[in-house]
């Protein structure tokens, strides 16, 4: 791992200070910045995702799909976590909270975005990162391809429909046209300028030019990543220092469904005999989410100052940490599974 990624708690830490310090600072700047949309998409937010999100869908490789009946039950745990319980469980714990629990803090309307929000992150399953989990896991580099290749297509088809679904449960009117556009606009067209890059890049079969091209792309996906950060906090500074206790508020329900959604996915593959090295991806990629799409689309419905941006913005501060401290639990219950396979 790169210096960045082996201290990346730490950059995105500052980032988040430099953000709302600088959004305090320079308020005129970021509004000029939140002023460039079009069509209900921020133009900063949109490039910085895109520089962000593009180098890692290159290291997507559906060719990987034709192991998938080699060893279903991995692929069959990371797609049950992800789409019929996390999204749920992400929207009944949202409602739990802000309808009652924190009904006294919270004006109805302000709970109503914030639960949007939280569903939103439900029901992004993580896609760019999962590649840096599985690394730190030691996890089956092959199979995880196979679980993002496969979870990617099924995003494209499912996001906005069970996002839809719950969001209207939740009483928010979705502008379904919007919904698309940031489906296409954030998942499937990456996801195509990467599949195309890596056609062109790998047409021979020679990795070793597809390999360097992606490694000298890291630095720019994470630069990508602390931008986005820096920008994402500057917009919410005036919230954030204003209503620290909104912060609070919103982390609690977003930690209890990160470690719930682990100790279901870790405890479901134990009892399945998955081995380790396929099992801690699989749920990395159940438990972590793809807040870049869940920020994006909460700015496209809801705009850049609303209780559905900030709790996506709460995600992105809670995402990093927690998923750090489940990468360290996963590889100190190493001896749990006693299991040794590998997808060819």
């Amino acid at each position: 791992m790169s210096f960045f990624e082996r201290f990346l708690t730490l950059w995105v830490g500052l980032c988040i200070f430099t953000g709302v310090l600088l959004g305090n600072l320079l308020p005129s700047v970021f509004q000029w910045f939140a002023a460039l949309e079009v069509a209900h998409v921020n133009i900063p937010v949109a490039l910085f995702i895109w520089v962000m999100i593009y180098p890692m869908m290159i290291q997507v490789d559906f060719s990987s799909i034709k192991h998938i009946g080699k060893k279903p039950k991995g692929l069959l745990l990371t797609l049950v976590i992800n789409w019929l319980i996390k999204p749920f469980t992400m929207a009944a714990l949202g409602w739990l909270f802000f309808r009652l629990i924190f009904a006294n803090w919270v004006t109805p309307e302000t709970a109503t975005e914030y639960i949007a929000g939280m569903i939103l992150l439900g029901v992004a399953p993580c896609t760019a990162m999962v590649f840096v989990w599985s690394q730190l896991t030691k996890g089956d580099a092959n199979y995880t391809l196979v679980q993002v290749s496969v979870n990617d297509i099924i995003m494209i088809f499912a996001f906005a429909p069970i996002a839809a679904f719950l969001l209207g449960v939740s009483d928010v009117t979705v502008p379904w046209e919007t919904l698309i556009l940031s489906v296409v606009l954030y998942v499937v067209m990456p996801l195509f300028a990467g599949i195309l890059t890596r056609s062109v890049l790998d047409a021979k079969g020679d990795h070793r030019r597809l390999n360097q091209f992606i490694h000298g792309l890291k630095p720019v996906s994470i630069a990508g990543l602390l931008a986005t950060v820096v920008l994402l906090f500057g917009f919410q500074a005036e919230t954030i220092t204003e209503q620290p206790l909104a912060i609070v508020l919103i982390s609690i329900p977003l930690l209890l469904q990160t470690y719930g959604i682990f100790a279901i996915a870790y405890g479901a593959a134990k009892i399945i005999k998955l081995p380790h090295n396929i099992a801690a991806p699989a749920c990395m990629i159940g438990t972590s989410n793809f807040f870049e799409l869940a920020v994006a689309v909460a700015i496209s419905l809801f705009g850049l100052q609303s209780g559905a941006a900030l709790a996506t913005v709460v995600g992105v501060l809670v995402e990093v940490p927690v998923m750090l401290s489940l990468v360290a639990f996963a590889n100190r219950t190493r001896h749990w599974f006693n299991y040794s396979e590998a997808v060819s």
